[in-house]
């Protein structure tokens, strides 16, 4: 399934009637790649959650492409392309690495799994080993590529680096970054590490108490410090 654009209008969202996000408007391109920035507690990952079917929506429309699938379900979200890697990751820890591959199949061969190895050979080494028996880094990895295994048209990924060590976040984003330069998925990331995140993104949104505050070019953000500053909390080094 090739990369697919993502359009979302007055999206309003949260958690039975409590609202999180509220009229959130904006559009990916297919093969896009737009980083959700913003201080923590702002709704980012409420718009991920909200966006793959697993909050209460208020209101607003989810397109992929010209297709409505705001009523849809989560697994029919599923089948349709999304993908999701949450920040608690959610492997099953009961279950081998090689186990919690097989989860991510869906109609797929058991041979697809020889592209989730050499995606991350690490794994291969672990196969055998129980998810609980991961460090941080391993079990982001399982995360990613058992979603990746989906084939997913559309990819969002929850501050996929936290708690990693620089060289596996290395890994991580260079193989987003030759994902996507493939055209192969579209990709919405949301991520507190901002010079890795405008490093890999084509475009930025930055939320501020659940709505966006600022959206432009990574360039934009970048050139100006106190910018940052004011919008995101954190400096660019």
């Amino acid at each position: 399934m090739p990369a697919a654009p993502l359009e979302i209008s007055g999206l309003c969202a949260g958690y039975g009637p409590t609202r999180i996000i509220e009229d959130i408007s904006f559009a990916v391109k297919a093969g896009g790649r737009l980083a959700v920035l913003g201080r923590n507690g702002m709704g980012k990952t409420t718009l991920l959650a909200t966006l793959m079917g697993l909050t209460t929506r208020h209101g607003g429309r989810i397109g992929i492409g010209d297709e409505d699938i705001t009523s849809r379900r989560t697994s029919a979200r599923a089948e349709r392309g999304i993908g999701y890697v949450p920040q608690t990751r959610d492997i099953f820890p009961s279950l081998t690495v090689e186990e919690n591959l097989r989860t991510g199949l869906k109609e797929r061969p058991p041979s697809a799994l020889d592209e989730a190895y050499a995606m991350f050979p690490r794994l291969r080494e672990r196969r055998g080993n129980y998810g609980k028996q991961l460090s941080g880094g391993e079990q982001q990895m399982l995360s990613m590529a058992r979603t990746l295994l989906g084939k997913p048209s559309i990819l969002l990924l929850d501050e996929p680096l936290e708690g990693l060590a620089p060289v596996i976040c290395d890994e991580l984003m260079a193989l987003l970054t030759r994902l996507a330069a493939g055209g192969e998925v579209t990709i919405i990331l949301v991520e507190q590490q901002i010079e890795r995140a405008l490093d890999f993104a084509d475009s930025v949104m930055v939320m501020e108490r659940g709505r966006i505050s600022w959206t432009g070019a990574p360039d934009a953000l970048r050139s100006d410090r106190a910018l940052v500053d004011r919008l995101v909390g954190v400096g660019i080094h």
